[in-house]
């Protein structure tokens, strides 16, 4: 048995194609990641993963969709969205495939 802790790496990414990983794999990533209310990220899409992000705790809005406490969101390639955090959130975001350098700001991706 291994014990680590989240804030051994990079976002919350903990099972991935990346250093540092718990688990390395090309299959998959998987984070769990914290935000601060008021907390942005910039509207991207992936081309190759599927992304599924729940909210564990707090609330937030993704592409002007409220998300909530226990609700999971599929997003699938192509389709670009962003995220802020409406209050502290804790989210569970899994990638499939893992897919490295797989994201795409969506004035670039146009």
């Amino acid at each position: 048995m291994e014990k680590t802790r989240i804030t051994d790496f990079v976002r919350g990414w903990f099972v991935g194609g990346f250093e540092p990983t718990l688990f390395k794999t090309q299959d998959v990533e998987v984070a769990v990641q914290q935000f601060k209310k008021g907390d942005k990220e910039a509207s991207h899409c992936h081309k190759i993963a599927t992304e599924i992000t729940m909210i564990v705790k707090g609330q937030a809005r993704m592409k002007g969709m409220i998300i909530s406490e226990g609700e999971i969101v599929k997003i699938p390639p192509g389709e670009y969205t962003d995220f802020e955090a409406i209050e502290d959130t804790t989210t569970v975001v899994v990638k499939l495939p893992g897919a490295l350098n797989d994201k795409y700001l969506e004035t670039e991706g146009k």
